[in-house]
């Protein structure tokens, strides 16, 4: 029963960045992992199942709706957050509405130095597209975590959104035949227009291409930091388990330091792209600054 029970828990201690008791288990399910797919820590599914807490049947339902559910549990908290902050707004802030505020003020000072007023309409979608993949990429850091970001699936929904909502902002913004014109590479002149069929095909093709490298870019940076982290993780383990040593050594430490940073500016990326992207959308006369 000790066996059964310290193994998972063993797995958990070992994301943290101390020394940690050594889990021969967890390290042949690593190895594993490396030869047959991308290895990775385990979530706190795969613990409760270890630990007896969950059947087989609930247990392979959760790995297969794992990425859903950390993402839905990432929009819960800052739906809560933001819930919280509006009903008990005040006129002077207490330290959590100031640190909200803060954070908003930010990135609106962010998306302004791309979008100029522009700024003001789209900083709630683009701040927020920001904060989730934020959140998202950390949660492959947390112990017990995982990173809907490794999913291409989550990535590419974030990367189609923002498709969708760029055309229907240059639609709305441009009028449905100006919007042609622009994709259309805006022919003003005879050689322009010999080249328009041209054009309209590579403009379609970038426009398709732009959520395809939001979507790809994403994915494989968060998952390779997660591998790299629970690479050097079990290798940690694995040393010292050689001489029977009850510690693990703590040899991903400075790689999560190093995720925590990939992870940041990989949001920051995803989100200053999304901005350009809608910048391109809009009428030139207005975003002009």
């Amino acid at each position: 029963m000790f066996t059964r029970l310290s193994a998972p828990i063993v797995a958990l201690i070992t994301h943290f960045p101390v020394l940690t008791v050594a889990a021969e288990g967890q390290v042949e399910k690593a190895e594993h992992a490396a030869s047959g797919g991308a290895p990775h820590l385990p979530n706190i599914f795969s613990l409760l199942h270890t630990m007896g807490l969950m059947s087989d049947h609930l247990f392979e339902m959760s790995e297969y709706w794992v990425n859903v559910i950390y993402g839905l549990f990432t929009s819960l908290i800052l739906v809560l957050i933001a819930q919280y902050v509006y009903r008990h707004r005040k006129i002077i802030p207490g330290p959590f509405q100031n640190g909200v505020e803060i954070v908003v003020e930010g990135l609106y000072n962010l998306f302004y130095g791309v979008m100029g007023e522009e700024a003001r309409r789209y900083t709630p979608f683009l701040g927020t597209l920001f904060l989730y993949i934020l959140i998202n990429n950390f949660w492959g850091l947390v112990p017990a975590g995982h990173s809907p970001s490794t999913s291409l699936e989550i990535t590419a929904s974030l990367a189609i959104i923002v498709f969708i909502y760029s055309q229907y902002t240059g639609i709305t913004r441009l009028g449905f035949f100006k919007w042609l014109d622009h994709l259309a590479g805006e022919p003003r002149s005879k050689l322009m227009w010999g080249l328009m069929p041209l054009l309209l095909i590579i403009h379609i093709v970038g426009e398709f291409a732009k959520p395809f490298s939001l979507a790809v870019r994403l994915f494989g940076n968060i998952t390779g930091e997660d591998v790299l982290i629970a690479v050097f993780v079990s290798l940690g383990v694995a040393i010292l388990s050689i001489v029977h040593s009850p510690v693990g050594l703590p040899i991903q430490v400075p790689f999560i330091f190093l995720g925590l940073l990939l992870s940041t500016i990989q949001a920051l990326v995803f989100a200053m792209l999304s901005s350009v992207y809608l910048l391109l959308m809009l009428p030139h006369e207005e975003h002009e600054h």
